[in-house]
């Protein structure tokens, strides 16, 4: 197994590095510190754009059994210059990988694979081995690469990895530079990042991840032969092909498989010690660390670093704190508009409800989640009282889109919301919003839904749909409609255009909707091929010196294709050109 973590920087950013100060807060039980903030802060800034660049995995169950398990793992290495931290991505390829400053990565693709907690303790075991041995500081390629995605971050030219509804900075007045600028930054951006995580390290370094991993899941509570469980679950269940995301980063060879099973034989599962207190010294370092940001990220850093502190301890009055701080953000953004019926109480809402839930679950005996209630009825009352109102701009019949979708938000369940639902469809499809209008026609449609709305819906969906081109809005129709006539209709569309289809994002959010659809493996085949057109659109563009069609092509790969045979021919370019 192994994680491709993030390199340091050129020799002078390294020697910078090392004499920094560091970064550390007075911790009860763990003595935990930023041994090189100046590194820490750029492989957590690469973790932000990873999660940004291909999707946080949404699942809470899931996340806090990677982080029950890799903190205990973590607390058993005795390694304490930087604060772990655990993500989910939301990435269909089984995989896992790390960067230096304690940032490690799972996939949807791998937790889908139904490991037992020895596999993960063992896998988990195997990324943090990476961070405490330094593999990711030791390789002079790796050095180049965290230098270049720092470069892009400067240049304020980072493509698709920008977590913010704002518009991204570019670089428009560097005259005859401009466009080899671009070019610069898009690759250093997400050709880098890519290269960053799923490039994979030499045997030898695996071979020490291997050995240090399973002794710090028998040390932690685990049964190392876990290991080798899941090198044989990988053997059966994926393509060992180069190409194929788990083998491309953590290279399979039988030999690995049956040293994993002779180390386990020598190793003693122990009993686990308590990790509470080194949770919350983690939480406390990254709370730190989070305060203490500054520069042009330095707010979108704060707020990663901060949910990272949640994530290290989600009980306690430290975590309750950054809970409210992230509602109340939450709250004076969904709330600022100057008239009242814009304001979206709805969205609200149902982020508190959320984390009400959560709190529950990792705190029974905490009352946190009174407080969050008592808001919560002060949220219901002062949407209530703004119902008149919006009611009163929905019988007058003159509403942009804005007003529907904060009206549906607000009042989801009143008598008037099928009928908004099928106004909001059909402004959606207006605007060539296709996915969106299907949602809003198929939500008007509902059964039990108001009779007249619902048949105006389903008119709507039978002239829609022989004209879609998003597939994502054709499964849906296919999936949740009871309509025969129209069902059918989305199928046959379905079927036509997982072949034929011409823009990557059709594809690419068909994929990320319905990852196991039935048209999935089609569509898959259709996004290589987009992506091979492309590149070659890319090649060609580059020869004849128009860089900022070039620019466009390697955009659309990177963000709609990022593991396609494309975005690797990039990312290897990219690196013969940096080397």
């Amino acid at each position: 197994m192994r994680v491709s973590p993030l390199p340091l920087l050129s020799p002078l950013l390294a020697l910078l590095c090392l004499l920094g100060p560091a970064v550390s807060a007075p911790l009860a039980a763990q003595e935990i510190v930023i041994a090189n903030p100046n590194l820490y802060e750029k492989t957590l800034d690469a973790a932000r754009q990873a999660v940004a660049f291909y999707g946080t995995y949404d699942d809470p169950e899931a996340l806090r059994r990677v982080a029950d398990i890799g903190y205990q793992i973590a607390l058993q290495s005795k390694f304490r210059d930087v604060p772990f931290s655990f993500y989910l991505v939301d990435l269909p390829v089984p995989n896992a990988f790390a960067l230096p400053g304690g940032q490690i990565f799972v996939t949807r693709g791998m937790l889908d694979l139904g490991l037992t907690d020895d596999m993960l303790a063992n896998l988990l075991g195997h990324e943090i081995a990476h961070v405490t041995h330094r593999h990711g500081t030791r390789i002079q390629k790796r050095a180049r690469l965290l230098n270049l995605l720092s470069q892009a971050l400067v240049l304020g030219v980072l493509v698709g990895v920008d977590d913010s509804s704002e518009p991204r900075d570019g670089l428009y007045n560097t005259g005859d530079n401009r466009k080899g600028s671009l070019l610069q930054g898009a690759m250093a951006g997400g050709v880098v990042l890519s290269e960053l995580l799923l490039r994979n390290y030499s045997r030898d370094f695996e071979d020490e991840a291997d050995d240090e991993g399973q002794r710090l899941a028998a040390a932690g509570g685990w049964n190392p032969i876990g290991a080798q469980e899941l090198w044989a679950l990988m053997r059966n269940r994926l393509p060992q092909s180069n190409e194929y995301g788990y083998w491309r980063t953590h290279p399979f060879s039988s030999d690995r498989e049956r040293a994993a099973g002779a180390r386990a034989r020598e190793l003693k599962i122990q009993q686990p010690a308590p990790v509470e207190d080194y949770r919350a010294a983690t939480q406390q370092v990254l709370i730190a660390f989070g305060d203490e940001v500054d520069g042009k990220e330095a707010e979108k850093l704060e707020r990663f670093a901060k949910r990272s502190a949640l994530t290290a301890w989600p009980r306690g009055t430290r975590a309750e704190s950054l809970r409210l701080a992230e509602l109340h953000r939450i709250k004076e953004q969904a709330t600022s508009a100057e008239r009242a019926i814009d304001r979206d109480f709805g969205k609200v809402v149902r982020a508190y409800l959320r984390e009400i839930e959560e709190v529950r679950e990792v705190d029974t005996e905490t009352t946190f989640p009174k407080t969050l209630e008592r808001e919560v009825a002060d949220l219901r009352a002062a949407s209530t009282e703004i119902f008149p109102e919006a009611l009163a701009v929905w019988e007058g019949e003159i509403w942009q889109t804005k007003f529907l979708e904060t009206f549906l938000s607000n009042f989801p369940t009143v008598k008037e919301a099928p009928e908004v639902a099928l106004a909001l469809g059909n402004a959606y499809a207006r605007l060539n919003r296709q996915a969106d209008a299907v949602k809003q026609f198929l939500r008007a449609s509902e059964p039990g839904t108001d009779t007249e709305a619902g048949e105006r819906a389903l008119r709507g969906l039978r002239n829609l749909t022989p004209h879609l081109v998003e597939m994502e809005a054709l499964q849906r129709i296919a999936n949740q409609l009871q309509d025969d006539e129209v069902t059918n209709l989305a199928e046959n569309r379905l079927r036509e255009l997982a072949r034929t289809f011409d823009k990557l994002e059709f594809g690419a959010a068909y994929l990320e909707t319905f990852p196991d659809g039935p048209h999935a493996e089609a569509i898959g085949e259709r996004i290589e091929a987009l992506a091979d057109d492309l590149y070659g659109e890319v090649v060609l563009y580059q020869g004849v010196g128009d860089l900022v069609k070039a620019l466009d092509r390697i955009n659309l790969i990177l963000t709609h294709a990022p593991l396609s045979r494309a975005a690797a021919q990039l990312r290897e370019k990219a690196m013969l050109e940096a080397s």
